[in-house]
């Protein structure tokens, strides 16, 4: 069996570091990702997909990364079922990083125009 997933998109927003109970680090990123096909009206169409990446990936990205750079994503597409009454109930599914490649990253010293 094989449960992998390589992503290649463009940062959203700005990473940021969260803490959870326990001292363990995340951080959500959402990847604007466009399709390799255009649609009938022949426009490529983005998907947006939510990342979940766990402590030191999580906390180089935050540091290094920020809106609108490229970066890779390898990891694996995980399930999980939320709501606790059965009516509620639905599964979801996220993707789990393991590992952030930065492709392209936009110098930290850009020139602000007025």
């Amino acid at each position: 069996m094989l449960n992998q997933i390589i992503l290649v998109g463009r940062l959203v927003r700005d990473p940021e570091l969260k803490e959870m109970e326990g001292g363990r680090h995340l951080s959500y990123i959402t990847l604007a990702v466009p399709r390799n096909f255009k649609n009938r009206d022949g426009e490529y169409e983005t998907d947006f997909i939510e990342c979940t990446l766990w402590e030191q990936t999580a906390r180089n990205t935050v540091e290094y990364c920020k809106r609108g750079n490229i970066v890779g994503v390898k990891g694996r597409v995980q399930s999980r079922t939320i709501g606790k009454e059965e009516k509620e109930r639905r599964t979801v599914l996220e993707v789990i990083a393991e590992k952030v490649t930065f492709l392209s990253m936009n110098s930290r010293e850009e020139v602000v125009k007025n």
